[in-house]
């Protein structure tokens, strides 16, 4: 039972000041009240404390009893992550719900992980084994997906194994298995609880290499992301930027998806819900439930709250990552987390910088982009943090300071473009501003099928599109009639790969997810069609003629026309385009 450790002497918002009579340290959880409202120790100054409080702070008054335990805010992190619906510290949403109704009430206090459920575990050690910090000792299916492994956590010396349960039924909180480090027996229960604001260890950090496959033809072909990369996906309001984030939690070839709800709008919140939960694992055939894990802290709760549901979703996923697993975390959006920042920022009356974000935002945000990547594991496991995330410019302007800051961070970029997405073009990533310098990272993937030529590919399609930027500024001004077919040709074949291969329709069967060797043939019947025109054109061809071939109207359907299972016939007449075009030449 936690002590009391001072009274409250002020209240500003989610922001409390108290006077303590017991040593607090920074980070410490404490309860505020009668109720036990969650807070943490943010600021320390003498026998003052203030508190940031993770709860409507309403009829709060001076006087009231403070309590602690001196621990910091930490997640209980084992079997029943998976599938579950938390809030910004971790509190189980549906079980609330069924207690409470359909809002929080103050001063809930609810296990994050149920300990009524009983779990399979399967021992994987043996009494007498030597055990380190890290190492796996028993398994759980947590779902049909996730083989949930049992470890020894980071914080609990080496030692030898005394006694470790049979192969059996039991609960998270009953203690499964004894080590005894030669000073002291300490036992292990199915869980472990972790602080939220301080990085898992691991045993080295290596070089990124493998690509996140989306299967989204604008990310994969021309700004690629790897498997232990950080994105930024920034866009204004309607661009589709949770849109894409679904696509690549539904798609993507990661393992685990923590997908983050900070600050977003509580109907938004409600949709990506109700859509997961009947959304297929295309690659299994199983509910994309069992391998995603949900953070939701919609803009009608507490500021504060969302402030710690960013770390609250990083925790799990490094807790996914030690096991051996590639995890994508969805972070939707970073700029409500900043705004968050802000509010708490001048509530304690720290000085403003530009816009009136805390000095600092970017310390913060490098943070939390540092803890991705792709590690060896206590356990020799190999495993990754992906992170996707979102940014919410205000008015779309991308030199503002969440979204400038970021971008020293990160090192994908895939803006959204307010014109394409309102002209219904999707995913609505502009080719113009967006970048990827995992580039070369990739490409010793890409060889292995495509027969060494996307890089060249890539650029060739890149330069024709910014050359066709160029020439519609003059087409604006003077017309098309004026340009040479060749300049002509550029627009034609930019309008193609606009429609028949940037433009992705998710709600298309066969559209909706296209393989890496989809996307390279698709590509490459485009940049064969316009090679092979150049020289048509030069024969005196004129460009309408090219446009009413068949071949043409092949290329624009080829994205919907050519199933997964028929790429074979893609081959076929991509090696026929050139007899088709041939007569067209002019004698």
């Amino acid at each position: 039972m936690a002590d009391i450790s001072g009274k409250v002497i002020y209240v500003n918002g989610p922001v409390v000041k108290i006077r303590c009579n017991k040593n607090l340290k920074m980070l410490d959880m404490v309860e505020i009240g009668n109720e036990r409202l969650i807070g943490e120790v943010v600021r320390l100054k003498e026998d003052i404390a203030y508190v940031q409080v993770y709860e409507d702070t309403t009829s709060i008054k001076a006087e009231d009893p403070v309590y602690s335990d001196n621990l910091p805010l930490s997640l209980e992190l084992g079997p029943g992550l998976i599938g579950n619906i938390f809030d910004g510290i971790q509190r189980p949403l549906e079980i609330i719900k069924k207690q409470e109704g359909d809002f929080i009430s103050r001063g809930v206090h609810i296990n994050a992980l149920n300990r009524d459920n009983r779990l399979h575990f399967v021992p994987l050690k043996k009494p007498g084994d030597r055990v380190n910090p890290g190492n796996t000792i028993g398994q759980v299916f947590e779902t049909s997906l996730i083989k949930h492994k049992i470890s020894v956590p980071p914080y609990v010396p080496a030692g030898v194994l005394v006694s470790i349960a049979e192969e059996g039924d039991y609960t998270v909180d009953k203690i499964i298995a004894e080590i005894n480090t030669g000073s002291e027996k300490i036992p292990l229960k199915m869980y472990q609880k972790w602080p939220v604001r301080k990085q898992r260890p691991y045993k080295q950090r290596i070089p990124v290499s493998e690509i996140l496959i989306t299967g989204q033809r604008v990310i994969d072909t021309l700004f690629p992301v790897v498997k232990g990369g950080c994105v930024a996906v920034p866009g204004g309001f309607g661009t589709g930027k949770t849109v894409v984030q679904h696509q690549v939690a539904k798609w993507s070839d990661a393992d685990v998806v923590v997908f983050v709800g900070c600050g977003e709008r509580g109907n938004e919140m409600t949709d990506v819900l109700k859509n997961f939960t009947r959304l297929v694992d295309p690659k299994t055939g199983k509910l994309l439930l069992e391998r995603t894990v949900f953070i939701a802290n919609t803009s009608n709760m507490p500021v504060a709250a969302r402030e710690a549901s960013i770390y609250t979703g990083m925790t799990i996923a490094e807790y996914y990552r030690d096991m051996g697993y590639n995890v994508a975390l969805m972070g939707d959006s970073t700029s409500r987390w900043a705004e968050a920042l802000r509010e708490l920022a001048g509530r304690m009356e720290e000085i403003p910088l530009e816009e009136g974000f805390p000095a600092y935002l970017p310390a913060r945000l490098a943070e939390f982009y540092e803890r991705a990547g792709k590690v060896i594991t206590l356990n020799q496991d190999t495993g990754s943090i992906t992170i996707i995330a979102s940014v919410s410019p205000p008015g779309g302007d991308f030199s503002e300071p969440v979204t400038s800051h970021t971008k020293r961070f990160i090192r994908c970029f895939w803006a959204l473009d307010r014109d394409l997405a309102y002209s219904r073009h999707y995913p609505a990533i502009s080719w113009i501003e967006s970048y990827s310098e995992y580039v070369d990272d990739v490409k010793p993937w890409w060889d292995q099928y495509t027969e060494k030529q996307w890089l060249d590919y890539r650029h060739t399609i890149l330069d024709l599109l910014q050359k066709e930027q160029r020439l519609q500024q003059i087409v604006k001004l003077i017309g098309m009639d004026v340009l040479p077919n060749t300049q002509k040709l550029i627009l034609e074949t930019c309008l193609l790969c606009k429609n028949a291969f940037l433009q992705q329709n998710a709600f298309d069967n066969i559209d909706t997810f296209c393989s890496p060797k989809k996307q390279f043939l698709m590509l490459k019947a485009i940049i064969k069609f316009h090679k092979i025109s150049e020289q048509l054109i030069k024969l005196g061809v004129d460009i309408s003629e090219l446009r009413e071939t068949s071949v043409y109207n092949e290329i624009m359907r080829m994205k919907t026309q050519y199933p997964e299972d028929a790429l074979d016939k893609l081959e076929g007449f991509i090696s026929s385009i050139e007899d088709q075009l041939k007569g067209l030449e002019k004698k």
